[in-house]
């Protein structure tokens, strides 16, 4: 498997001690956080620039494990840093429109992603309706994983190492590079072949 370059998007405020992205950047030594300067005010240039800047100097194609605003911020990107994206793992997407110091984010791209990518919601998440984030994955062209009562997925919810992300997380990482993902059929056998 070609090496990847693992990069940590926290949402709004932050992921500290704790959190599944803390836990995981400690655990991967290929991976790096996409550090905002201002985590309390965010605006959508100041995150994006920094989230591309990030994604352009790795030296290796990138996943992405986005969280919250993350996710926002991640499909916000550009075409030349999304270019260098080869998945991504969007959890607990953020609903823009719902907190006024957020809404510089809205509103949130409809396109599909041109990367392969796994959208993770909670049916009780209390910053974006299971509707919504099922709305996000259709536009998106995402994986859809839906979890009954898991909050926002972070340390609030109960969610430390969280195993199941981890496991998607793999998944991704071992998706092969040809951009077909590992379990889907091959254009031969889609034909009979």
């Amino acid at each position: 498997m070609s090496t990847l370059s693992i990069i940590i998007v926290p949402g709004w405020r932050d992921s500290g001690p704790g959190h599944w992205q803390s836990l995981w950047a400690e655990r991967l030594p290929q991976a790096c956080r996409s550090v905002q300067d201002d985590w309390i005010t965010p605006t959508r240039s100041a995150w994006v620039g920094q989230l591309e800047k990030t994604v352009l100097e790795a030296p290796h194609p990138v996943v992405i494990v986005a969280h919250s605003l993350g996710c926002i911020a991640t499909t916000h990107m550009g075409p030349e840093a999304a270019a260098r994206v080869q998945g991504a793992l969007l959890v607990a997407p953020a609903d823009p429109e719902r907190r006024a110091i957020l809404s510089d984010f809205a509103p949130v791209p409809h396109a599909t992603l041109p990367y392969r990518s796994i959208l993770v919601a909670s049916s009780n998440d209390p910053y974006c309706p299971i509707r919504l984030a099922g709305a996000y994955a259709r536009a998106w062209g995402s994986e859809f994983v839906r979890l009954q009562r898991a909050g926002h997925i972070n340390i609030g919810s109960g969610h430390g190492e969280w195993p199941l992300g981890w496991a998607l997380l793999q998944l991704l990482q071992q998706a092969g590079f040809d951009g077909v993902p590992s379990f889907a059929p091959r254009p031969a056998e889609l034909h009979g072949a």
